[in-house]
């Protein structure tokens, strides 16, 4: 694994590399940072060259000031300017991950073979997930940060799950402690701006990947089933025992999916 970085409006951008083959890049989602893909990480790396980066005010990177959903999909543009030399990639986003891979897919399809959305959506917010969203900045705002994601993290599971792997639910908790307001603020306000991105989907005419937890509060399966048909080529996936974190929740079916996909 190879630590690296780019820099961006004077702030400094933090990705990996590891492995070899055709180039996948991993997004993760909104008070993740690039250890959220860890399993699919040690599953892809001995067949695909993985590239993981931490957006902007994440893990490594530093936040970047009014940055918003096109900025973080520009910052992924020079990453592989700075990577590839014109050779096509697969993005793989999870939630805001997902919004970031739409805005980058509506803007430079031309460096995508394929794109998957991972418990994510190219609905915009409706009236009442913007208002969700704008308690939560005046909760952080009051209470900070740390308060807040004790609040949230442990609802992006099932029960059964969060139940069943205390550990995994407290070390995510603990890693939060390294999230600033800004930041989770930063997010919330460019997911509420983030235009409906249904268009991509029907237009994009190379391979796209839903995986959907059948459980999943955050983006609800019946929202997502409302877009998967829309694609040219869709392969679509639903764990049934996940909620909002497939990728720890059923890790072995995800990362077979995911194998899939990227064959």
């Amino acid at each position: 694994m190879t630590a690296k970085t780019i820099s961006y409006q004077k702030s400094t951008v933090s990705y990996r590399v590891t492995g070899e083959g055709k180039t996948v890049v991993l997004l993760h989602g909104f008070a993740e940072d690039s250890n959220i893909w860890d399993n699919q990480v040690a599953f892809l790396k001995n067949r695909f060259r993985i590239i993981i980066p931490d957006i902007p005010g994440s893990g490594h990177s530093q936040l970047i000031p009014n940055a918003n959903i096109e900025t973080y999909a520009e910052i992924i543009k020079l990453i592989l300017d700075a990577e590839e030399a014109g050779r096509l990639v697969t993005l793989i986003g999870h939630s805001m991950g997902g919004y970031i891979t739409l805005a980058f897919a509506e803007k430079y399809p031309q460096y995508l073979d394929s794109f998957g959305l991972f418990h994510s959506s190219a609905f915009a917010d409706n009236e009442e997930k913007k208002q969700a969203r704008a308690k939560s900045i005046d909760f952080i705002n009051v209470n900070g940060s740390n308060a807040f994601l004790k609040t949230s993290i442990p609802g992006l599971f099932t029960k059964a799950y969060a139940d069943a792997y205390p550990e995994i639910i407290n070390d995510l908790l603990e890693k939060g402690k390294n999230f600033s307001s800004a930041a989770l603020i930063q997010y919330y306000q460019a997911m509420i701006a983030r235009p409906e991105r249904i268009a991509v989907l029907k237009t994009f005419s190379k391979p796209i990947l839903f995986v959907i937890g059948e459980h999943d509060n955050a983006i609800p399966l019946e929202s997502s089933m409302q877009q998967c048909y829309l694609p040219a080529i869709a392969h679509v996936h639903i764990l049934n025992k996940s909620a909002h974190m497939g990728m720890w929740e059923e890790a072995d079916k995800s990362n077979q999916i995911l194998f899939n996909f990227l064959q």
